[in-house]
């Protein structure tokens, strides 16, 4: 069988991704940001950021100089290969064997599977118009080998399409960097003047070896279909899932809960064999009529008790209506993760977040109020206060930094409210403030603490804050925005002391 190839590339993957889940982001220049040897440095740019000037490997504040209103946000190490893992586990459907492309492709062996879409162009153009409705700016091409795909995907102007045989003449008139080289080979072949594959594809092996080592003669072999390249294929999850079929329709609610405790009891025996615990499961009631009812819980740690899942189930059977009966039961368990082995002790101390009973607490109250009600906050590596905190993922997740020590109220509000305020000096603490027509008299200050905009990532005034107590022994987190400079001045409430 003829093996063909297909190479997809996202060409703004992270920003696209990050445009998925906030849709705003869409009308505004932003770039992703890290830290680099004291400089804060562009990892991806937008379409409308890179349109304006803004493009990765620059420094942000030489972006701001051409883009005013570039928005900076910080890019979290990692999340390419988690992104391009899920969109590659979708493009199973297509092919069994796709293999991740770090930092930002996919290469799909599509050998036998083109016919089922008719033909390559079909094939092809399916998958892109399907990923780009869904928000991604994605180019793909076909070719008899990776390379040859993955240098057309990212530098031809014709076709995406290579008949088979003819890779060698589709990439040779590319630039070097088709050949996926390292900057070291790349530049010294650029002082030399090849300024196209075809300009050293003819000259003898030995020559290209002495000068520029080994692996141009790799990739070049590769490419052209010369060598083999091996490819590690994306491995999908095994599901985590049960199935129960009734002989005869279960229709009351102590028969739905000895079937999910039959489901619980096999589905728990393997994830103790995996050291596993479940996170989050759905189980899906097949009824008789043909519809499907569904109801799901979560767990703060992970879980194989027996004994806890099925009492958070007990809370969610009431939601299924059998109707006339239900004849199969499915659970699932689309979300697992490892345990830790517990080490027995010899004397009992306080466990804190890892005492196992706590979780379960917490498991059995998001059961009755809903897991959203339910937060842990962690502090976050940011003076500005709005983002001086984070929602924890998990119930044992560490954090990064400490809590700051300084003084913070209990309760922060997520919009500072504006205030009307009297005070004797400008720079002084105020006397009064009216807040929602309510006037307070102050008794007591502290501050003021200053706290600086982060300009790297936005721009503005400073804020001088204050801990000030009214006349009812109420106290509260306001702030003046920026100097006083005898025009006037805003003010506003932050927050609420206990």
């Amino acid at each position: 069988m003829q093996k063909r190839y297909m190479a997809i590339w996202f060409r703004h993957l992270l920003t696209d991704g990050l445009s998925l889940r906030r849709p705003a982001l869409k009308e505004v220049p932003f770039v992703l940001v890290l830290p680099i040897k004291n400089r804060v440095i562009i990892s991806a740019s937008s379409p409308l950021a890179e349109k304006q000037g803004a493009f990765p490997g620059m420094a942000v504040a030489d972006a701001r100089a051409a883009v005013p209103e570039l928005l900076a946000i910080d890019d979290t190490p990692g999340k390419a290969a988690k992104l391009l893992r899920l969109l590659g586990l979708w493009c199973i459907r297509y092919t069994p064997i796709v293999t991740l492309d770090l930092p930002d492709g996919l290469i799909l062996d599509i050998s036998g599977c083109a016919h089922l879409w008719s033909d390559e162009r079909g094939y092809l153009k399916e998958i892109v118009l399907k990923l780009r409705n869904a928000g991604f700016d994605a180019r793909a091409a076909i070719a008899d080998t990776p390379g040859a795909a993955w240098a057309v995907s990212r530098f031809a102007i014709s076709g995406p399409i290579i008949k088979p045989g003819e890779q060698v003449r589709a990439f040779s008139g590319l630039p070097p960097t088709a050949l996926r080289l390292d900057a070291e080979v790349l530049e010294k072949l650029q002082k030399l003047g090849f300024r196209t594959i075809g300009s050293f594809l003819q000259m003898p092996p030995s020559v290209l070896r002495r000068r520029f080592g080994k692996d141009l003669l790799i990739r070049l072999d590769q490419a052209s279909g010369r060598v083999n390249e091996v490819l590690a294929p994306l491995i999908p999850p095994v599901p985590y899932s049960e199935r129960l079929p009734c002989l005869e329709p279960i229709r009351t609610a102590p028969g739905i809960g000895i079937a999910i405790e039959k489901l619980l009891s096999a589905l728990c025996l393997r994830l103790q064999a995996e050291g596993k615990g479940l996170r989050k499961a759905v189980l899906k009631c097949i009824r008789i009529d043909g519809r499907m009812v569904q109801a799901g819980i979560t767990t703060n740690r992970g879980s194989h008790s027996v004994s806890h899942l099925s009492k958070l189930f007990e809370l969610q059977i009431a939601k299924i209506e059998p109707a006339l009966g239900i004849e199969l039961f499915i659970l699932e368990a689309p979300k697992v993760e490892d345990l830790d082995t517990v080490q027995e002790q010899l004397w009992a101390i306080d466990k804190g977040l890892a005492d196992m009973a706590l979780a379960e607490l917490l498991d059995r109250v998001a059961g009755k109020v809903g897991a959203e009600a339910i937060q842990r906050y962690l502090p976050a590596e940011h003076y500005w206060p709005e983002r001086s905190m984070k929602l924890a993922v998990s119930l044992t997740e560490e954090p990064a930094t400490a809590w700051p020590m300084q003084m913070r109220p209990f309760r922060l509000l997520t919009i500072p409210e504006a205030i009307e305020v009297m005070a004797l000096v400008p720079d002084n603490p105020p006397k009064t403030f009216i807040y929602k027509g309510k006037r307070h008299m102050i008794i007591k200050a502290d501050g003021p603490e200053r706290i600086e905009r982060e300009w790297w990532r936005d721009g503005g005034e400073h804020r001088d804050y204050y801990i000030v107590e009214d006349s009812e022994g109420q106290r509260y987190w306001v702030f003046r925005s920026g100097h006083y400079d005898g025009v006037g001045v805003q003010w506003y409430l932050h927050g609420y002391f206990a």
